[in-house]
């Protein structure tokens, strides 16, 4: 199918924001073409530019680098079972949750000391130079990133209350469209395995495609839900190296970061207990009905050997796997992944995504490709952690944020879609 159907792809995504906008004629056409126009470079500088990409090689070994190092506390905690190599294999607690830690930790260290808000504030000044959008809203996209999804709208706390829905939608879109940086370094674990060449490529296409999808998220939000409210004054883009800080020293910031750290590894491996769980609950009685005839009508409709969640998923999101330029023999493999993504986690696609690279069911590109397409926030786990933690900054806005969530969730898939089709013109 190959890269021109990544250009279609694109087309595709943008005619589908534009059906589902709530004001088609206030559509800024110089954030989607300016937006599009910088994913598009941002693609080229990052994949195929040698000078920038051999920079960005070097971040992604920085990344495999320190992996390393987390596994040592790993082991430390849990002794031979954090050996992969050993006859019980890659254990997923042992292995991806003391990551989740070590980078929480040290993503607090680096903004004690004021690294990360730089990168934050240079990152925000590009999209709001190139998009024309307020500061806020630029700071927010920028900070999305590298934090969470929760932790991003924490940048802007005062302007939260006053944003118009428009650009809500935008904070919110943001955070379904990206990954947090300790969740990053836990899939580059997954996904490149005891490899250290295949943990470095994974590394540098998970870091381009969190910043091809900040521009990315600023079309498809100002398309879903354009703006038509009266914004407040412009705001200045506040260097944040003068916030106040919440923790006293380096120590200080990596136990609060730690802290922080086993929440969401926690969070993760509760989700995914519950979301296994419920799938092989609902693959039972679908299960069951092999053999009969309701259930042979069924799996000859679909074309699948045996009814199941995850093959259904893969029939239904194959139109999106097509657009995205995969090989065609991985068209619903690659279904199977994105509509994992958005039932259930982020987390249990590439899980899965692993699992076929391990195996060699999935080729190289396709894999590739995937891997920038799955990653983000969007799926409906997430618009409850979304609403949750922006009403805890803003409560009076909870009704917004409620109504907006899942169309928010829709703009963050479609984002990270969007950039998995222009990833694949250049992923050869």
């Amino acid at each position: 199918m190959g890269e021109y159907s990544g250009l279609v792809g694109v087309l595709v995504i943008l005619s589908i924001a534009w059906m589902c906008s709530t004001a088609r004629r206030r559509i800024n056409l110089r954030i989607v073409l300016v937006g599009v126009a910088l994913q598009f470079t941002l693609a080229f500088l990052l994949i195929e530019f040698g000078p920038v990409r051999a920079g960005f090689e070097y971040l992604a070994q920085a990344i495999t680098k320190l992996l390393a190092f987390s596994r040592s506390g790993g082991e430390f905690l849990f002794g031979n079972l954090a050996d992969a190599s050993q006859s019980w294999g890659f254990v997923f607690a042992v292995q991806v949750l003391p990551t989740i830690i070590f980078f929480a930790s040290l993503m607090a260290i680096l903004y004690h000391l004021g690294v990360m808000q730089r990168i934050v504030a240079a990152l925000a000044w590009v999209l709001r130079m190139s998009l024309g959008v307020s500061g806020a809203e630029a700071l927010a996209a920028a900070a999305n990133v590298f934090v969470g999804q929760t932790e991003a709208p924490l940048c802007i706390k005062p302007y939260l209350p006053k944003m118009t829905r428009s650009q809500i939608m935008l904070v919110m879109t943001g955070g379904f469209a990206t990954i947090a940086g300790s969740v990053l370094a836990a899939f580059v674990g997954m996904l490149g395995g005891e490899d250290k060449a295949s943990q470095v490529e994974f590394a540098k296409h998970l870091l381009t495609a969190s910043v091809m999808s900040a521009p990315g998220a600023f079309v498809i939000a100002k398309m879903l839900l354009p703006e038509t409210e009266e914004q407040m004054d412009e705001l200045a883009l506040k260097s944040l190296q003068d916030d106040e800080r919440t923790t006293v020293n380096m120590l200080d910031a990596a136990a609060a970061g730690a802290t922080d750290g086993l929440r969401l590894a926690l969070n993760v491996a509760a989700m995914l207990v519950a979301f296994v769980a419920l799938i092989a609950m609902i693959d039972w009685p679908l299960g069951a009905l092999h053999g009969t005839w309701l259930g042979s009508q069924l799996e000859s409709l679909l074309g699948l050997e045996q009814l199941s969640l995850i093959g259904i998923l893969g029939v239904l999101f194959s139109p999106i796997a097509v657009f995205l330029g995969v090989d065609r023999a991985d068209v619903f493999t690659v279904g199977e992944l994105l509509g994992t993504s958005m039932v259930a986690t982020e987390f249990l696609a590439y899980i899965g995504l692993s699992d076929r690279i391990a195996e060699g069911t999935i080729s190289h590109r396709s894999a590739v490709i995937v891997t920038y397409a799955l990653c983000g926030f969007a799926n409906f786990p997430s618009i409850a952690i979304q609403i949750g933690g922006l009403t805890a900054i803003a409560p009076e806005r909870r009704s917004d944020f409620a109504r907006i969530g899942p169309r928010a969730m829709l703009g963050g898939a479609l984002t990270c879609w969007m950039t998995g089709c222009i990833a694949s013109v250049f992923v050869g």
